[in-house]
């Protein structure tokens, strides 16, 4: 993509840093119930099997969301649907915060069976209405990237733009790991009665970011000012010339490699869900390590996990020409040699081995999590770009069907991690062999045509 002058190129880079913030912002208000669970767990007596139903209903809500918001966001202003997304999602947080007062007011008591159970769905209520509301970050996201970006350098910069999973994920745990530890400690070992603000903490910061992304996060070039002249995305491609249903179905509904994408979006998304929604919980119980460890180790993952998607940008558009899932495949190897590493060590070890193999672990897996985005992206076109996420979403999301009810149920009734995580593992290698059939896709969905380019001019 040309343009004539160096304000776009400003506003490229200005997109990719606010689209990292914004999207950093919704997994604050996401992945913040992990470090509360042990807490929910002590104060309320919360079962493990209802904190993993809140969890698989969260990331089914949310996959389901992503599906209706990607084929709407590719007929919307991204902006707009970015920002009011992560507002109401703010909102959604403060209401689960605020919980028990309303378990209280539906209740008419403060203890007792009827008071759990209105809790228990009060919570599940502000969780799910928190994943449907979350479907709106990603596809806009996606959508600003592929219309400021050529595809000959996309992995690259998503690459980049999707270190926000990380860092948001990342950050938000060792906050909450240390918002847990700042409560007397009860029989559990757990901070009691600090919960709430692993909920309360992130919608402040939410709610800060949200006027900062407000007078800094661009529109589409042409909402920045920008004549877009679109007679190919770029050197020896061209795209559909308009979009149609029947368009929609060829190039996303009804084609083999974006279901295949979306199997291997199913089998990255369990592994790298379990490991960060059960992380924390898995580590202390069955590691033996203190809930503040804990939080560390899960965000050394995350840490590890920008490192491996930078890189696997770089070998996509460097190594294989664009073609991500060869290089999905060895990584997807590594991930699962590094959580068997992991399982191998004996309890009460020093942290920083399960540190290094579960960062070995983030390495390995947030490339190929990264990447499948993009084969997707690339092989439906930027016309196409949201319906193409939010239907692979739909795999991607369905895997918290065993990633949070299914390994919550599993532990409680083997009585221990060995049989989830063993399970997680396996499922890791299930997604190196489906990468491995991915390996003759083209690089992406365009026409070849000789000679054209896309340019963006301002108007």
């Amino acid at each position: 993509m040309e343009a004539s002058g160096g304000r776009f190129l400003r506003l490229q880079r200005r997109m990719l840093v606010t689209t990292i913030i914004g999207y950093t912002l919704f997994y604050f208000l996401r992945k913040n119930l992990s470090l509360a669970m042990p807490g929910l767990a002590q104060d309320y007596g919360i079962t493990k099997s209802s904190l993993g139903l809140f969890l698989t209903l969260h990331g089914v809500v949310y996959g389901l969301g992503k599906f209706v918001v990607g084929p709407i966001s590719d007929r919307s202003r991204p902006r707009r649907f970015l920002m009011g997304g992560l507002a109401l999602a703010t909102v959604a947080n403060v209401v689960f915060g605020f919980g028990p007062v309303f378990a209280a007011l539906i209740a008419g008591e403060a203890t007792g069976a009827a008071f759990t159970t209105a809790l228990v769905t009060v919570l599940g209520v502000a969780w799910v209405a928190n994943g449907l509301l979350q479907a709106s970050g990603n596809p806009p996201c996606l959508k600003l990237l592929s219309y400021w970006v050529p595809p000959e350098a996309l992995a690259t910069k998503l690459a980049i733009w999707n270190s926000s999973h990380s860092i948001g994920a990342g950050l938000v745990t060792v906050l909450c790991g240390y918002i847990m530890g700042l409560g007397a400690l009860g029989s559990d070992g757990v901070g009691t009665g600090m919960w709430q603000w692993c909920f309360f903490a992130p919608a402040i910061i939410a709610a800060a970011g949200l006027a900062f992304l407000f007078f800094t996060l661009p529109g589409t070039p042409e909402e920045e000012g920008f004549k877009v002249e679109s007679e190919g995305a770029h050197e020896g491609m061209t795209e559909e010339p308009e979009e149609t249903c029947d368009t929609a179905l060829r190039r996303v509904y009804l084609n083999p490699v974006i279901w295949l994408i979306g199997a291997c979006c199913f089998m990255v998304y369990l592994t790298r869900f379990a490991i960060l929604d059960w992380g924390p919980m898995l580590i202390k119980e069955a590691k033996g390590v203190s809930l503040a460890g804990a939080g560390w180790t899960v965000a050394c993952f995350e840490i590890a996990g920008i490192l491996g998607t930078l890189f696997s940008g770089w070998a996509t558009d460097r190594l294989a020409g664009g073609r991500a899932p060869r290089v999905c495949l060895f990584m997807m190897l590594g991930a699962a040699v590094c959580m068997g590493a992991f399982w191998l060590m004996p309890a009460k070890s020093s942290v920083l081995f399960y540190v290094a193999a579960l960062s070995g672990a983030g390495f390995c897996i947030y490339g190929p999590q990264a990447m499948t985005g993009l084969t997707a992206v690339n092989l439906a076109t930027k016309r196409f770009a949201g319906t193409a996420v939010g239907f692979t979403s739909l795999f991607s999301y369905g895997s918290v069907l065993f990633s949070g009810w299914g390994m919550g149920c599993l532990a409680e009734h083997t009585g221990g991690w060995a049989a989830p995580f063993m399970s997680v593992i396996g499922a890791t290698l299930v997604g190196a062999v489906f990468f491995a059939l991915l390996w003759k896709t083209p690089p992406n969905g365009y026409a070849t045509q000789p000679s054209n380019r896309q340019t963006a001019e301002p108007k």
